[in-house]
């Protein structure tokens, strides 16, 4: 004879929810005008449909901050109540519904500018903490090509990235060391690096200031955006900057000769390895037929930004073997900041943080892999997709200020995946009490108490 079942599997007649956390993206969405303005919308083939364009886009939206991008996610909240209440739906659609709803907004440009207007409209509204990352008060805007993998599809405009995978090249913004996504564009994968960035780079500083206000930005990119025009743009807008340089066809040892020959500040942190660390002033000025363009410091209207430089010469490897030729490394960044050079090199490095944001748009939204074979489809979706992360970035940001968070480690910042894991799938019960409505909590559930403040952090705000 085989085991006894340990349970016997029934039905209840209670409003149970697997996800009671969307009580507090619903109540951030509502900090947003983004269901009033898709409702004005006009679509073509939707002139008086039964379910209203914005309880569409805000649906999706809810299934985005479940880590959820297929359509066919939305038929299991099709009777949830939970679901509905908690996002102000009249009605949850399915998912052809959803899939030809978005298809239609797609194309409809107010429908994309909607989107990157509602990220600024709630940032502002959250006014979330930016730490500084200077003694000036410089909050960062880190600005990246980071290529999305859709290999083995035939989506409109999968091409070859320069990561030799075929997929997008979005460009994406993160305003502040927390990481807010204050814009992106998806853009075909074989799209170059500095193609259409310009616009992109005043699309995104005019939101940040919107956000920050008077406090200083300072824009980080790496070597794909090493451009004269770009360093002139940063200028003319007044923000501060450090760009990568990509050298190009000057070899490292070009920047060694330089080191040398400047008595720049030598390091020998051990045997076989030397470290030279030095700047030098340089000047842009504007031509109103070349553009911007090197000059000299009497040229008229002409600007200052330094060159520093790190160049690193090997003679020996770190495990011992004696090298036959002298390994050369050169790092070269652009910058208007005038600090040393250990400063710009570590607020460089700091840079490097964006790629755990390029991690949790990819893979803890799920976002690496559109769901749909358009592209302006595709796009559509990856800008509700940075409004659903700066949702469950404001709600990571106020767990991680609970003193009753239930993990081992303290942390200035949770990742995605931690807050859609531990405080949106936080099983909860429906109940009406007189005209109230109530959520009910399993007793001694250690994730309550930090999800209940960050639900009423909104209403603080």
């Amino acid at each position: 004879m085989g085991p006894n079942p340990r349970f016997v599997f029934t039905t209840i007649n209670e409003e149970l929810t697997p996800v009671g956390g969307l009580s507090a993206v619903g109540a951030w969405i509502d900090h947003t005008l983004l269901r009033q303005r898709f409702d004005q919308l006009k679509l073509e083939g939707f002139v008086r449909p039964e379910i209203s364009h914005g309880d569409v886009c805000v649906s999706f939206l809810g299934l985005l901050c479940q880590g959820k991008t297929d359509y066919d996610h939305i038929e299991a909240f099709r009777d949830d109540k939970f679901f509905r209440v908690s996002l102000g739906l009249k009605k949850v659609p399915s998912s052809a519904t959803l899939r030809q709803r978005l298809d239609a907004a797609a194309l409809n440009d107010d429908a994309h500018r909607i989107i990157q207007e509602e990220i600024v409209r709630l940032l502002i509204k959250a006014k979330p903490v930016f730490s500084p990352v200077t003694h000036w008060g410089h909050i960062p805007l880190d600005i990246d090509v980071s290529p999305f993998d859709n290999s083995g599809s035939h989506k409109e405009g999968v091409a070859c990235t320069y990561k030799k995978v075929d997929g997008y090249a979005p460009l994406l913004a993160y305003l502040g060391k927390e990481g807010y996504a204050i814009s992106g564009q998806l853009r075909p994968g074989n799209t170059h690096s500095q193609k259409e960035a310009p616009d992109f780079f005043r699309q995104a500083i005019t939101a940040a200031k919107k956000v920050v206000g008077d406090r200083p930005l300072l824009v980080r990119t790496d070597s794909a955006h090493d451009c004269l025009e770009n360093l002139g743009l940063f200028l003319t807008h007044n923000v501060d900057f450090i760009v990568k340089r990509n050298l190009r066809t000057l070899a490292p040892e070009h920047w060694l000769e330089m080191a040398k020959e400047t008595q720049a500040a030598k390091e020998v942190p051990r045997e076989g390895k030397q470290v030279w660390r030095g700047r030098m002033l340089s000047w842009l000025a504007c031509d109103e037929k070349a553009g911007w363009k090197l000059a000299t410091p009497t040229t008229p209207g002409a600007r200052p930004v330094y060159q520093v430089y790190v160049v690193t010469e090997r003679t020996i490897e770190a495990k011992g073997q004696v090298l036959l030729t002298p390994q050369v490394e050169a790092d070269v960044w652009w910058t208007s900041l005038d600090l040393s050079v250990h400063e710009i090199e570590e607020l460089y490095h700091q840079h490097g943080t964006s790629e755990q944001f390029h991690s949790e748009l990819k893979t803890d939204l799920n976002l690496e892999r559109l769901p749909s074979g358009k592209f302006k489809t595709n796009a559509l979706i990856l800008e509700l997709g940075l409004l659903a992360f700066d949702i469950l970035r404001l709600v990571g940001q106020q767990i991680a200020k609970s003193a009753n968070v239930p993990l081992r480690k303290q942390a200035e910042r949770r990742r995605l995946k931690t807050i859609i894991q531990n405080v949106i799938t936080v099983a909860a019960r429906l109940m009406r009490h007189g005209r109230r409505t109530m959520l009910g909590f399993r007793a001694g559930d250690r994730w309550y108490p930090p999800l209940r403040e960050a639900y009423a952090a909104v209403f603080a705000c």
